[in-house]
């Protein structure tokens, strides 16, 4: 066992320095832990992996809180949270003050090459995710329902319509695919010190406060408890990857009138440049919400709300996980839902990331050399921010 402050301080370098989105992230990860500081070994780690990308929420954020929870136990999850989070929550609060300021031609010009940054950073993962979540025409044809259910539903329970849609799905017609490698469960992932009391205690506090804040939120609750419900639902709701909070995320700020989309697409293009996990995009919108809470307690309630749901899950997956992991109607699930959360993605990226931002064919162009570079020579999407950037100021001066 390790201590508190030797897992903050590893997972503040890496809240730092991990660029790269999740897949990076647990790229940095394996070598941090496995590799050079020998904390866990690779089954272990292989099998953290597999739960996290199993569960709803931020991948990454799980591995990390995971990791935290094996060495130094319940403190050493939060601190590894509190590390690997903070900086990019920071980061983004700080874009979020001086966004009112970027007004004008050259303010304006930046702020819409950030948007522009969305439309390839999304399009990526539409191409990224197609390829790996619909290798068959069965899982194709769960994305493709997915994109008719979305073109005719407009209730707010749309996303989540249509991900239990995947799973059904799934289950019908998905026995014999696969998401991912199976890997055999070791004691490893037992060793964290949470027993299976503490497993159903966050599994009932998690469908408690999922269930619940809705109920709250219609019997005229406080307008925080409503923020509360509608980053919890979000964070709750996303599989397959962070990308996908982004549509959630739309319809509970935007769609509800609490953020401009004009803001909404600026900070998450400004996501794609800080290191950590995309969840933070969370403290951005909370700190812009047009009534309160914003600014400090905005920021702090809406990350706080996102993150949670996933952190649960772990804390309730892990003393369960090898039973779960061996059925197989739960990796048809899984394939049915992830190739739901595709189609998903695929309608996010038309609207509102493509309507709002490609107004003109030079704005195609730039979004279209920003999903080249990241798919074809792989460019680190900090420099594609960069990039896009300067390319709406230079665009803004010449119109």
């Amino acid at each position: 066992m390790g201590n508190v402050a030797e897992v903050l301080a590893v997972f503040l370098k890496l809240g730092l320095t991990c660029f790269g989105g999740p897949i990076a992230h647990l790229g940095y990860f394996r070598r941090e832990f496995v590799a050079r500081r020998g904390w866990l070994d690779d089954e272990t780690f292989t099998e953290l992996v597999g739960l996290c990308q199993f569960l709803p929420g931020p991948a990454s954020s799980q591995v990390g809180f995971s990791i935290g929870l094996l060495r130094a136990g319940w403190l050493g999850g939060l601190a590894a949270w509190c590390g690997f989070t903070l900086p990019s929550v920071m980061l983004l609060i700080g874009f979020a003050a001086i966004t009112p300021s970027l007004g004008g031609l050259l303010g304006g010009g930046f702020v819409h090459g950030l948007k522009l940054v969305a439309v390839a950073v999304v399009a990526q993962a539409v191409w990224d995710m197609a390829r790996r979540l619909c290798a068959d025409h069965r899982r194709a044809a769960i994305a493709l329902t997915a994109i008719a259910v979305l073109s005719i539903l407009t209730t707010v329970y749309a996303q989540l319509i249509v991900i239990s849609i995947g799973a059904v799905l799934g289950l019908a017609l998905c026995r014999t695919a696969t998401t991912s490698n199976s890997v055999r469960v070791s004691q490893g992932t037992h060793g964290s010190g949470i027993s299976r009391t503490a497993g159903a205690i966050a599994l009932i506090l998690f469908s408690a406060l999922l269930f619940g804040l809705p109920l709250l939120t219609s019997l005229h609750a406080s307008p925080a408890v409503k923020v509360m419900e509608a980053f919890y639902r979000s964070g709750a709701m996303v599989f397959g990857g962070g990308h996908v909070v982004l549509p959630l995320l739309q319809q509970q700020t935007v769609a509800a009138g609490l953020v401009a989309s004009n803001d909404f697409l600026a900070g998450y293009g400004a996501a794609q440049a800080v290191p950590g996990p995309l969840f933070s995009f969370a403290a951005f919108l909370g700190w812009m919400m047009m009534q309160a809470p914003n600014h400090w307690s905005g920021a702090l309630l809406a990350t706080v709300s996102i993150f949670l749901p996933g952190l649960l899950l772990v804390l309730a997956a892990l003393p369960y996980w090898g039973a779960l992991r061996a059925r197989p109607s739960m990796t048809a699930l899984l394939a049915g839902v992830n190739a739901a959360v595709v189609g998903l993605l695929a309608t996010a990226l038309y609207s509102p990331v493509w309507t709002s931002a490609v107004l003109s064919k030079s704005d195609f162009a730039i979004a279209a050399c920003g999903f080249f570079l990241l798919t074809r020579w792989r460019v680190p999407p900090l420099a594609i921010v960069v990039l896009s950037a300067l390319a709406g100021v230079v665009q803004s001066t010449l119109h």
